[in-house]
């Protein structure tokens, strides 16, 4: 029947007007008949308030007839100035997909109809992937473009403070306290900091570096992003289209520094955020910050948005023995430069992406090197497999292609990284048999589900190859596996066969714990407990206390990828200023 259907856009319009008429009566069975049997709704806010995906029409039709009578969703239309209805496929489903405008009683959104024929019904077109989004409150708008702010109170008063007056006012809260504090000044920091102050809620971020973008600069040397540039601009201001595809940490941090500047960010470095405690009666947070002189500073913020990654706390292992090597021992967070150990003898410990970046920039700063591998690891050659999961971001606008991904449903993103990891297992074939070869362990993922989804369950597991494999294949880089030493000794590490492999220095690629270690150090114990596990997936479709209200009021998270951030700060600053607003609860 797709093939059949010479105007597709009456066909999706025609979808969303019986949908919305449906939805004003609020009868299951009959919203039932508008989704074929294997389908999904995923609600980002629009009308449940939070972030969930249902599966299966037998789940989808009661929820939004439930939820339909309180939000009032109406006027459901094709967004005229997006991408028109087209004929796509996503995990291996053809499908046309519509990008949609509505309205509810609070709100503007945005969401994508995929549509395809059900063959129990006479081929009619009915939902498989149905996405609503919220985009703005009524009310609270952003004040963009035509609805920017015009600068009056600076601009025609010449006797009153002038801009920068104004700003470092703002910026030293000498007599007041921000409404939201957000700890950590990286990508997931700026992103939502952005948001919430287009969404005129005052907040300060705080960063224990004492540069903005430090936390990116002070990394190791050699290090670039290992996705491309298109799909990583933060919120509001691109990055120029005359920048590298793979953007070095140096020039990152920088643009993080520019970023703050120009979108008048409260931003204070030196500065560490030593813990709190939340009094429910006021609904606010007592914090303690440390600046760089060693004064202190008690704030009273109503949120804290913990923005210091995944996994902030290196993760060390217990590793016998390890306390005999006489040499230099670091963890990855530390390392810096691979010129500092020119002819020297390196063993680097894990086979992510840092261990093998640190081993490849020994290397070629002519060290000796042994890598060492703890468990199987997914290898991806950085191009084209590694970038096939942003392929849609490669045309579209930003805007659509954002869309597009908070719209695939984490079973269907499963199915789609299954068949990219396959296809790039096809593409990397040579590379993948020279490392079996050589005795590298390698694995796909959990069911073949691939590097991002090794990402979105524990935070790394892969490597993008860039060329250290390479040197793996060759000989270049030695590999040894973990299991194979049997004590390390003042020199090196000593194997199960007797050989000694020498070093004067030993690096920790481990990783770093998960982010609830953070929480538990500086809130206690019952906070710690009552939100649980960050990150990674429970029994749900979405990512554990991740960019939504957790069960502990007033304590949000924020981390993941550019992308990541840029999207999902956009949902998370929209329930924060709900709450300041009195349009949500806060818990």
């Amino acid at each position: 029947m797709l093939d059949r259907t010479k105007d597709i856009s009456v066909a999706a319009q025609s979808w969303l007007d019986v949908f919305e008429h449906t939805l004003g009566k609020s009868d299951p069975p009959a919203l039932a008949a508008l989704f074929v049997a294997d389908s999904f709704w995923r609600d980002v806010l629009a009308l449940s308030w939070n972030l969930q995906t249902l599966a299966g029409r037998e789940a989808i039709a009661p929820a939004l007839a439930a939820l339909a009578p309180k939000a009032a969703p109406a006027r459901f239309e094709i967004a005229p100035n997006r991408a028109q209805p087209r004929k796509v496929t996503r995990a291996g489903t053809s499908s046309i997909e519509a990008i949609f405008n509505f309205e509810t009683a609070i709100g503007r959104g945005s969401g994508i109809i995929r549509l395809v024929p059900d063959s129990t019904d006479g081929d009619r077109l009915k939902a498989w992937t149905l996405l609503t989004a919220l985009d703005e409150l009524k009310g609270f708008e952003e004040q963009l473009g035509t609805s920017r702010p015009r600068g009056q109170a600076y601009s025609r008063d010449f006797r009153g403070p002038n801009w920068l007056d104004l700003r470092n006012a703002s910026r030293d809260y000498a007599d007041r306290d921000p409404a939201v504090l957000v700890v950590g000044g990286g990508q997931a920091g700026l992103a939502i900091a952005a948001r919430l102050k287009q969404l005129q809620v005052d907040t300060l971020i705080v960063d224990r570096e004492t540069r903005i973008g430090d936390n990116w600069r002070k990394r190791y040397h050699a290090l670039t992003l290992h996705n491309q540039v298109q799909v990583n601009h933060l919120p509001y201001m691109p990055f120029p289209p005359n920048w590298p595809t793979y953007i070095p940490k140096d020039k990152l941090a920088n643009w993080f520094e520019a970023y703050v500047d120009a979108m008048e960010l409260n931003f204070w470095t030196g500065t560490e955020f030593e813990g709190g405690s939340y009094d429910e009666a006021r609904g606010h947070w007592t914090v303690t910050l440390r600046r760089a002189d060693g004064s202190t500073r008690t704030m009273h913020p109503h949120h804290v948005i913990m923005a210091t990654g995944v996994s902030g706390i290196a993760n060390i292992p217990a590793i016998p023995t390890l306390d005999n090597f006489k040499g230099t021992l670091l963890h990855s967070s530390r390392y810096e430069d691979g010129e500092n150990w020119t002819g020297k003898r390196a063993i680097v410990i894990g086979t992510g992406n840092s261990g093998h970046d640190i081993a490849q920039d020994l290397y070629s700063s002519g060290a000796e090197v042994t890598l060492v591998q703890r468990s199987p690891t997914l290898v991806t050659n950085i191009e084209p497999s590694a970038q096939l999961a942003y392929a849609t971001y490669n045309e579209g606008t930003l805007e659509d292609n954002d869309l597009i991904a908070a719209s695939m449903p984490t079973p269907l993103a499963k199915k789609t990284h299954v068949m990219l990891t396959e296809q790039s297992k096809q593409l990397d074939k040579d590379l993948l048999d020279g490392l079996a070869r050589v005795g590298f362990k390698l694995d796909f993922g959990e069911a073949g589900t691939g590097w991002q989804f090794k990402y979105l369950t524990r935070g790394g597991g892969y490597y993008f190859n860039v060329g250290c494999s390479n040197l793996i294949v060759e000989g270049k880089v030695k590999l040894r596996q973990f299991d194979d030493i049997e004590s390390f000794v003042a020199d090196g590490a000593r194997m199960k066969d007797g050989v000694i492999i020498p070093a004067d220095l030993i690096v920790l690629s481990t990783g770093y714990k998960p982010q609830e270690y953070l929480v538990r150090k500086l809130y206690g114990d019952a906070v710690a407990d009552r939100v649980g596990p960050i990150w990674g997936f429970g029994e749900g479709f979405e990512l554990r206390n991740m960019y939504t209200r957790t069960k502990q009021p007033g304590l949000w998270f924020i981390a993941g990828s550019l992308a990541q951030c840029r999207i999902n700060s956009k949902y998370l600053a929209l329930q924060i200023k709900a709450i300041e607003e009195g349009i949500l609860g806060g818990a």
